[in-house]
């Protein structure tokens, strides 16, 4: 089992500024015993709009926010996952988590499938979507994370394909629009997700304006372990694979089904 910490708070247009708030949550955490630390999706940029301001921004993998990001997980002792805007051709960005890892590596890589083009937003204008490859997922004190991120969860496949991978825990960083019934789609995804795939579910998100906030974790049977209401801080709750376990005896979903996934 290990210690995992959902760090929410509203990214800016300064990434310098972002990264010291990082810097402080990661802080944070570790003091309450997180051994992996969760952050929203767009946490080294973000602006209302989805413009051209976010491919201005854009960095390389080797750039400043995932070399800090590194060094701050390395330093720390714990794994940190954060949302980028990766540099690609100038035209566009890949809207990429990467987890860093406690020795400072870069353990895990992943370019958002399913861009936001709904609710009045067209993130396909600046953001390339990503390759369907087989999931990345990485180790914490023996338990496995997958990672997808915020719009995904409306498409039930990608958790599935992330527990088909072995994953014990999904990580969800966010940027979850305001709106109305945003926050009820959020909580009842987030609980769907866990339920049907039996596993854990771990989702950040932006805090107020850019997001709805309200991060928490879920267990396999869709309780939720903590949570995090408006404020910009951390939760920490644990995620053990022993739970899992229990419940897929009770719950042999996963088992039982008679379909998989495959790509479109």
């Amino acid at each position: 089992m290990t210690q995992v910490a959902l760090a929410q708070f509203a990214p800016g247009d300064d990434k310098t500024a972002n990264l010291a708030v990082v810097t402080g949550l990661v802080e944070d955490a570790v003091a309450r015993g997180a051994r992996l630390v969760v952050l929203p999706e767009y946490t080294m940029f973000t602006v209302p709009a989805m413009d051209r301001r976010f491919v201005e921004s854009a960095e390389d993998l080797d750039g400043e926010f995932v070399t800090g990001l590194r060094a701050l997980a390395k330093d720390r002792d714990v794994a940190v996952v954060a949302g980028m805007n990766e540099r690609l051709d100038g035209a566009r960005i890949s809207n990429t988590l990467v987890a860093a890892g406690p020795d400072g590596s870069v353990a895990a890589l992943y370019r958002k499938i399913h861009l936001y083009d709904a609710f009045g937003f067209r993130e396909s204008d600046v953001v390339q979507a990503g390759a369907i490859t087989e999931p990345e997922t990485f180790e914490v004190d023996g338990v496995r994370f997958g990672l997808q991120t915020c719009y995904d969860l409306r498409f039930p496949e990608v958790t599935r394909r992330l527990a088909d991978a072995g994953a014990h825990a999904v990580l969800l960083p966010a940027e979850w629009v305001p709106g109305p019934l945003k926050e009820y789609h959020w909580s009842t995804l987030v609980r769907a997700r866990a339920i049907e795939n039996t596993l854990y579910v771990a989702a950040a998100g932006q805090a107020a304006p850019t997001g709805s906030g309200t991060s928490l974790l879920v267990d396999p049977m869709g309780v939720v372990v903590t949570s995090l209401g408006e404020q910009t801080g951390v939760a920490v709750g644990e995620v053990s694979p022993e739970r899992i376990t229990e419940v897929r005896a009770k719950n042999p979903a996963l088992a039982l089904r008679r379909f998989t996934v495959v790509p479109r």
